[in-house]
């Protein structure tokens, strides 16, 4: 399970990565009101494929690390912070983002017009992003920190 928590750990990056690309595709091309090209459909491509995976290895480790064994003292564990972030709310705010990632690929796909591609992109997308780096456990989040980058012990 180490290996899939760290590959968890470092895919986090390529969902940032690939998720500011769309936003910035999506920011210069609404306000500079330029034609949605192969770029922008890649970018959103691109980052819905990567939360998809990531996804999947974090449901592989929700339900073999224990997480999922924690609901069934619901009560406790939602007065520990650490248990709470971890059993829900990471979960519960990323299967969100994850949701917003394909209606809003679904969408842009669908929309008529350029503008209304890009508008798309920036409103989905973007509430796609900050959702994950709310979900995040990043290292100066006292109680849930986590290194940036997780290794081999």
């Amino acid at each position: 399970m180490q290996i899939v928590l760290i590959l968890h750990s470092l895919f986090r990056w390529a969902v940032l990565l690939f998720g500011f690309w769309t936003l910035l595709n999506a920011i210069t091309g609404f306000f500079g009101k330029r034609t949605y090209s192969a770029s922008d459909n890649r970018s959103n491509l691109l980052f819905m494929i990567s939360c998809d995976i990531q996804l999947l290895i974090g449901l592989i480790l929700y339900f073999t690390n224990g997480w999922f064994d924690r609901l069934k003292d619901l009560g406790n564990n939602m007065k520990d912070p650490h248990n709470r972030f971890f059993t829900m709310e990471h979960m519960s705010l990323l299967l969100v983002a994850w949701v917003m990632v394909h209606i809003g690929r679904a969408a842009v796909k669908r929309a008529d017009t350029d503008a209304a591609k890009h508008k798309k992109m920036l409103i989905f997308f973007g509430i796609a992003l900050l959702l994950i780096l709310v979900s995040i456990p990043w290292p100066f989040r006292q109680v849930i920190e986590r290194p940036y980058f997780r290794w081999f012990n």
